[in-house]
């Protein structure tokens, strides 16, 4: 494999920062100050096959240093994503002296949590009006997990034949600006 230039390794990087290809363009070369340009150039240094591998091996080398996977990603989310209100806490009926019926929020003891069930709550405290348990964005976690799992397209693909009579198909250059100047066109 051929080497990288210092300036492709700067930008690769940077790019592993945030992978924000305009700005790790704009770090390892930074006398462009245009974003669109940086961005152009960020996209096609991407494509580099060389700065490909070498992005490939770092984050490789990354994970195996830090030991985060894409599968202990998923299993997080995941503990997010499926746990449910009543694991927290539930709803009781309770009898009063008088024979009536009353609800209360029966909230469980986090001792006896499983593992999964704690790792959803981001947050346990005493308010005025009793105690809160608060869990980590169930939405956002399924929203994740189906974009990893490719169940959601941020791009709109269309296909199909279009048959479109054009009337002015044939006329020469000269033709179309004659027709143009007369107004007959319309």
């Amino acid at each position: 494999m051929a080497k990288l230039t210092e300036k492709q390794k700067r930008f690769v990087d940077e790019y592993l920062i945030d992978l924000n290809a305009t700005r790790a363009y704009k770090a390892a070369y930074p006398r462009v100050k245009n974003d669109e340009t940086a961005s152009v150039n960020g996209s096609r240094m991407l494509r580099n096959a060389k700065v490909e591998k070498y992005i490939n091996e770092r984050m490789k080398a990354r994970e195996k240093r830090t030991e985060i996977t894409q599968d202990k990603v998923l299993k997080e989310l995941a503990k997010i994503a499926f746990v449910n209100g009543a694991d927290f806490a539930k709803v009781i009926t309770k009898k009063t002296d008088s024979g009536g019926e009353y609800k209360q929020v029966e909230i469980a003891d986090t001792d006896s949590l499983s593992e999964n069930v704690k790792a959803a709550i981001s947050g346990i405290k005493e308010t005025k009006f009793g105690i809160s348990v608060e869990s980590y964005d169930k939405v956002k976690a399924l929203e994740l997990i189906g974009r990893h799992l490719g169940m959601f397209k941020d791009t709109l693909e269309l296909s199909g034949n279009m048959n479109v009579n054009n009337p002015y198909e044939g006329l020469t250059t000269e033709e179309l600006r004659e027709l143009a100047r007369s107004g007959k066109h319309e």
